[in-house]
């Protein structure tokens, strides 16, 4: 079985940034239920389609395929729900441990998540200063959540600033 094991946290203050260039990708969800979700994702020229099981903290399972990217434009297009999520994603190895951070676009402007991407669900981990509170369990965070519910609408007050 493939597994995804990662730890989400909110990200705090530009310290993080650096002259690096993201990769910009589009996301919309042809699927999203309390057991499975399945995403269609374009990032740069490539296109992907992920199904994706139930969460266990930091686990679940994750399956992904690379398909035409003008397949995945067209399923984005016309087959999700809108809008998609947008977002450009920075890549970072830390402590052996590697890291994405997703600066979200458009109706999750605001929205940035640092994502450590672990072997094992107990290993450990040393945070970088800018990560902020942990969300790997909070559902609000999910993308598929954030694809129906856009941070735009919701009473954020300081829920987006670690």
């Amino acid at each position: 079985m493939a597994l995804e094991i990662e730890r989400k946290f909110l990200v705090r203050g530009d310290s993080w940034r650096d002259a690096r260039a993201g990769q910009q990708i589009s996301q919309g969800y042809l699927a999203s239920g309390p057991d499975a979700i399945v995403r269609v994702r374009r990032i740069g020229a490539r296109g992907f389609i992920t199904v994706k099981g139930k969460g266990r903290g930091p686990v679940r399972s994750e399956y992904e395929y690379e398909v035409p990217a003008r397949d995945a434009e067209e399923m984005l297009e016309s087959l999700c729900r809108h809008p998609l999520i947008k977002k450009t994603r920075f890549s970072y190895t830390i402590d052996d441990i590697h890291w994405v951070i997703d600066e979200y676009h458009e109706s999750n402007a605001g929205l940035v998540v640092a994502e450590a991407e672990l072997e094992n669900p107990t290993q450990s981990l040393i945070l970088p200063s800018w990560a902020g509170p942990e969300i790997t369990n909070d559902p609000r965070f999910g993308n598929s959540h954030l694809a129906y519910h856009p941070v735009s609408t919701w009473q954020t007050g300081s829920v987006l600033r670690g």
